[in-house]
């Protein structure tokens, strides 16, 4: 069975539906929870791909305040550098963009939060864990970073209204989402009664933005639960490529 590094950074972003979706693909998740103190390997080997979801950590924290980006950015900087089946969510997402050689900064215009939708670009189509997505698909967001540049050589996937890089590929197997799909309602409420100043720059109540949540929580699996099906099928096929270990 493939083997799917999970990092879960903090505690607050656990795998959740998106764990349930690649467990029913077929994979078998290595998860590793960073608030619990769980150590990450050096490198890769012994797994056939990598997740990186988010947390309340910035993307802008020096080594100092959050020593445990240090590690994900050196798993992230070797899944860049092997091109190995990779999917970074939110700080993932931005952790990625900065080892693949772009950048982050404090979003200029303010949080994003709630359910919204992003939108395809033409590159798009071409890519095959994108091309069968909506034109504009179902998905959550909660940030206050943006990623301002993409990685060098990066492919532009979806942008939204506020934030243009919202979704891109680099090189052919890793990829990084701004937004988020792996939410339940649960952890939306959470998000949103701890970040005060995210729901104040939404212009929305807290219970407004669970409610918009929870109405679109099963468009977003109806649409992400496949694109997971397809994530896991690059992770299978990278585990069959995988050179078998030498016997005695």
């Amino acid at each position: 069975m493939a083997r799917l590094l999970v990092v879960v950074p903090h505690h607050t972003d656990p795998p959740a539906r998106l764990g349930q979706w690649l467990r029913e693909a077929g994979l078998e998740l290595d998860e590793r929870h960073l608030s619990a103190g769980d150590p990450l390997p050096g490198d890769l080997t012994g797994h056939d791909g990598l997740l990186v979801l988010g947390g309340p950590q910035s993307s802008l924290d020096p080594a100092e305040v959050s020593p445990e980006l240090v590690e994900v950015r050196a798993l992230l900087a070797t899944a860049v550098a092997e091109d190995v089946p990779t999917l970074g969510v939110c700080l993932g997402a931005q952790l990625l963009a900065q080892v693949g050689g772009g950048s982050t900064r404090v979003g200029v215009e303010g949080p994003e939060v709630g359910a919204t939708l992003v939108a395809k670009r033409d590159a798009a189509c071409a890519d095959p864990l994108f091309a069968p997505l909506p034109l504009s698909p179902d998905v959550l967001q909660f940030h206050h970073d943006e990623i301002d540049r993409l990685p060098t050589g990066a492919t532009l996937l979806a942008s939204s209204v506020l934030y243009p890089n919202q979704a891109y590929r680099v090189g052919e197997h890793v990829y990084g989402i701004q937004f988020h799909i792996e939410t339940d309602d649960a952890i939306i409420r959470q998000w949103a009664e701890s970040d005060s100043v995210g729901v104040a720059a939404s212009g929305l109540g807290i219970e407004t933005i669970c409610a918009r949540a929870a109405a679109v929580h099963p468009d977003v699996a109806e649409v992400w639960a496949p694109f997971a099906g397809r994530f896991a099928a690059l992770v299978q096929e990278h585990a069959r490529r995988r050179p078998a270990p030498v016997g005695n």
